[in-house]
Order: structure tokens, then C-alpha cells, then sequence
């Protein structure tokens, strides 16, 4: 442990406020401003992007099929016009380019995974129309925009029946259908996959938060039955002690309900709420509780989850402070080694008779423990072991997460 530490006094629960300025380490959070949506913004470029990606996506595709079949025709030793070829299959590229959209559509509306023979049929009858459509559509663009045989096709009605009746042509239309409805089934089933995937994601988040929420809701009718008993006792004995841990208790009421939404806090933050109960115990045992901590200045701006310590706490005062008569103590340290915070709960109690291990804990160290692996899975470490001269000291482990706000 660092020699640079803080021994700190416990008094009174409404100056933990004056604690926490001595400290110089409460967290302060911090006002963002206000951002636009970006997606008003992106929405537009979103458009402009998928425009030109799937035009030059088309492009390289008429251009590569039109390569293929002019390096075909040189290596048979033809003579064949680039300039014809490529204008030819650009013209029936860009054409699919633009039903693309539809058959995207068609795909997602016909799955080919429901209804199959019955939507098999319907791709099959949709493939044969629109190639008739874009080869009789090609037909007049290249006549017009290319460079057409006229030897071969000296009219346009020529032009279009030799292409439209084509089984070449009518065979590569299908051909590019049928590929572009494996793509668009492919990019759904893909998309699918990562909805499902996020929204397992989700409800994983959510129900980690319910069960945290439902093991915090525990701590506190516990923590407040075990108060609410211990000033009846007073009440019968001394009225104005009682009346102090009410005082005491409403005080620590208010800055648990302020924050019980709150998941994690830092830990000087940790402190000051474990400073109120520490108040309303002091209340109670009058001169025979000490409590002492010892924290690291490095270790107040580590997130914690909110309402930690009280439980452990609370259990050393049980169970080791009110079972003795003589003067009780208990230690509190924190400090950091590399990356993980290191906090300990030492008493001088009688210390552990049974049960070295804690496993059956009762609710408030059980539900510490449960609370733990919500928050970090197996990176935490929890023990519960005698001290090395008289008494309880519980170790307490978990990874550094440094200048986190309260959340």
C-alpha cells in the first residue's frame, strides 16, 4: 500500500459535504452540450453514398463482363469493336442497376424460405419478365448512346428482336437476376442476424439491470428493519438517542432515494453515504464503536457500484461489533494496486467460528457478492477470512475505472 494516505474521522452525517471538500476528490459531473442529431444529417449523404456505390458496382460489372468477352473474341482471332461491346453491356448493367431496388424488394416480400414452391414460381415468372423488359429497353439505348453493327442489325426492329430473342442475352439476364436475388436474400439474412444479435444484446443489458435493481431493493428494507429495531431498543432506554438515529436515518434516506437509480458512483461519493449509516451506529453504540479509514487520495475517483460498502459494513458491526462488550473497531482501507481498487472491512470481533468462506453469508454479503458478478462477471475478488490478530477482515477487489460519473 502507497504511505500516502488519508485518515479520516468520522462526524457528524450533515458535514460529509466538508469530508468530501477535505478530500479534493468528489466527482463533479460535468454538462454536455446539446448535439443535434446526426442522423438529419447523414440522411442525405446515407442516399448519395448508396447511389454511387451501386453505380460503380454496375459499372465494373458491365465493363468486366464486357472485358471477358472481348478477350474471348481477340484470343478466337475476331475482330470485334470495344467500343460496341461495352456500350452494349453497359446499357444492360445499368438497366438491372435500376430494378435492383425492386428485386431487393421482391426478395424481401417473397423470401424464398416461406411459401417456397410459391414464391420459387413467382421469381422464376419475375426473372423471364424483367430480362424481356431490359433487353428490349437496351435495345433503343444502344441504337441511340452506342455503337451498333449495322451490318448485322441496319434497322432498330432488327436490333431488338436479335437481342430480344437472344438465348445468350436472355441466359445472362437471368443470370444476373438470379445472382442479384442472392445477394439481396444474403445481405437480409446477414441483417437479420445483427438485429437478433443486438437485441439479445439488450435484453441481456436489461435483465442484468433488473437484477441489480432487485438485489439494491433488498439491501434497503434490510438495512431499515435492522435500524428500526435498534430504535425501538433506544426508545424504551433513551429517547433522545432514538431521536438522533431518526434524525440520522432520514438523513441517509434522502441520499440513498436521490441516487437509487444511480448504478455506480465514485467512490468518495460511496463514502459519504457510508458515513451516514456510520452516524446512525454511532447513535446506537454510543463510545463503544471506533471507526477508522485509511484511503488512498488515487482511489476516491474510482466508479463503484452505489451502495457497496454498507452492507459489508453493517455486517462487521453485527456481527462482530455488538457480540462483544468491550470497545469494537472497525478499519476501513482503500487503496490502489496497478489497475484494481483493493478495499477492506477489518473488526475486532471475535472473528470467524464457522463458515471461513462466507457461502452461506446472510442477505447483505450474499447480495454484495451477486451485485459483484453482475457488475464484472469473474474479474472481481471477494473473501472473507480472520484477521491476523483478532477479528473479521473482508478484501474486496474489482478492476479501475477511473473519472466515471455517477450513472
Amino acid at each position: 500500500m502507497a504511505s500516502d494516505i488519508l485518515i479520516l474521522d468520522i462526524s457528524e452525517c450533515d458535514n460529509s459535504s466538508k469530508v468530501a471538500a477535505r478530500l479534493n476528490h468528489t466527482a463533479s459531473v460535468n454538462d454536455e452540450p446539446l448535439q443535434t442529431n446526426p442522423r438529419d444529417r447523414s440522411g442525405s449523404k446515407r442516399w448519395w453514398l448508396t447511389l454511387l456505390l451501386g453505380f460503380c458496382v454496375w459499372t465494373l460489372l458491365g465493363l468486366s463482363f464486357a472485358l471477358s468477352t472481348y478477350l474471348g473474341a481477340l484470343q478466337d482471332g475476331g475482330h470485334i469493336s470495344w467500343n460496341r461491346i461495352a456500350s452494349g453491356y453497359l446499357a444492360d448493367f445499368y438497366l438491372w442497376g435500376m430494378l435492383s431496388p425492386l428485386i431487393f424488394k421482391m426478395a424481401r416480400r417473397y423470401e424464398l424460405r416461406a411459401r417456397f414452391p410459391r414464391n420459387l414460381l413467382i421469381h422464376i415468372c419475375l426473372s423471364i419478365a424483367l430480362s424481356f423488359v431490359v433487353l428490349s429497353a437496351a435495345s433503343p439505348l444502344v441504337w441511340y448512346f452506342g455503337y451498333v453493327n449495322l451490318v448485322r442489325n441496319p434497322t432498330l426492329a432488327i436490333l431488338w428482336r436479335n437481342n430480344a430473342f437472344s438465348i445468350y442475352y436472355f441466359h445472362q439476364g437471368l443470370t444476373i437476376y438470379w445472382t442479384t436475388l442472392v445477394v439481396a436474400h444474403a445481405l437480409y439474412y446477414y441483417r437479420g442476424l445483427r438485429e437478433g444479435e443486438t437485441k439479445t444484446v439488450q435484453l441481456a443489458a436489461q435483465l442484468a439491470r433488473a437484477q441489480l435493481q432487485a438485489l439494491k431493493m433488498q439491501i434497503h428494507p434490510h438495512f431499515l428493519f435492522n435500524t428500526l429495531n435498534s430504535i425501538a431498543a433506544l426508545l424504551h432506554k433513551d429517547v433522545e438517542a432514538a431521536d438522533r438515529m431518526i434524525a440520522r436515518l432520514g438523513d441517509f434516506l434522502r441520499l440513498t432515494l436521490k441516487r437509487s437509480d444511480t448504478q455506480t458512483i465514485d467512490f468518495a461519493q460511496e463514502l459519504k453515504f457510508l458515513k451516514c449509516y456510520l452516524d446512525i451506529e454511532r447513535t446506537r453504540f454510543e463510545d463503544r464503536l471506533t471507526v477508522e479509514i485509511e484511503v488512498e487520495p488515487q482511489s476516491l475517483n474510482v466508479a463503484v457500484p452505489n451502495l457497496i460498502l454498507q452492507p459489508i459494513v453493517e455486517n462487521a458491526i453485527r456481527h462482530g461489533i455488538a457480540r462483544q462488550t468491550s470497545s469494537g473497531q472497525i478499519t476501513i482501507r482503500a487503496f490502489k494496486e496497478g489497475e484494481r481498487l483493493i478495499v477492506q472491512v477489518e473488526d475486532n470481533g471475535p472473528g470467524l467460528r464457522t463458515n471461513p468462506n462466507g457461502t452461506n453469508a446472510g442477505i447483505g454479503l450474499s447480495n454484495t457478492r451477486a451485485r459483484l458478478k453482475q457488475f464484472y462477471g469473474e474479474d472481481y475478488r471477494f473473501e472473507i477470512a480472520n484477521a491476523a490478530e483478532r477479528g473479521v477482515i473482508v478484501t474486496l477487489e474489482i478492476p479501475v475505472v477511473e473519472g466515471a460519473s455517477e450513472r
